[in-house]
């Protein structure tokens, strides 16, 4: 365990991308979602949109999902009126690497709730995004503005029982914009493990 978590360990390690800053236009990207449905960010302004790199393989984010956390999150997140993207990044060979088929699998085996799930397998959201680690979330409004970038909440560990009591940075973000406010706490370090981009 302790070597797995050598490995995959980052907690605020990651090599120099170039993130969008918080408070400036979200990067524009077109994909399609495992579903086969296109997706283009600009086409979903006038909603929120929360995106969340994954990697199944990752301790940080079995802890978030082993718990039920992170479906959690998704659930209440959709209930405030936003839209929850997966994207995975990992390239092929790569841990975490998933075809459109094993995604929706896993998906379901998670009972996990996103709205879509985007295959990233070049890295080329995630390097739009300057995503760092597994997990690394942002948040947009319904103008398209990045309002949150970082860690889903404040106990950076694999330890499953620190879901417990743990600050939820997004869902946070998601009140603070729902009530017309400054969002409190916009950025944040993001942990987990290192996204496995392609070399």
């Amino acid at each position: 365990m302790l070597k797995s978590l050598a490995v995959c360990l980052a907690l605020f390690a990651a090599p120099a991308l170039a993130a969008p800053q918080v408070g400036e236009k979200a990067p524009d990207f077109e994909a399609k979602a495992t579903s086969g449905a296109p997706i283009r960010l600009a086409d979903m302004n006038g909603r929120k949109i929360v995106l969340e790199w994954t990697n199944d393989g990752c301790p940080f984010v079995r802890k978030h999902y082993e718990t039920g956390n992170m479906q959690k999150t998704q659930r209440a997140a959709k209930a405030k009126g936003a839209a929850w993207i997966t994207i995975i990044s990992s390239a092929p060979g790569k841990q975490g690497y998933l075809t459109a088929d094993e995604a929706d699998a896993l998906t379901a085996k998670r009972d996990a709730a996103p709205d879509y799930v985007i295959l990233d397998p070049s890295g080329e959201i995630g390097r739009l995004y300057g995503a760092k680690t597994t997990p690394h979330i942002f948040v947009v409004d319904e103008e398209g503005v990045l309002r949150y970038a970082g860690a889903i909440d404040d106990k950076p560990s694999a330890n499953h029982a620190t879901v417990e009591g743990a600050k939820n940075y997004v869902l946070a973000a998601l009140d603070d914009l729902s009530a017309g406010r400054a969002v409190a706490t916009p950025v944040t370090n993001p942990y987990g493990c290192s996204v496995k981009y392609a070399d």
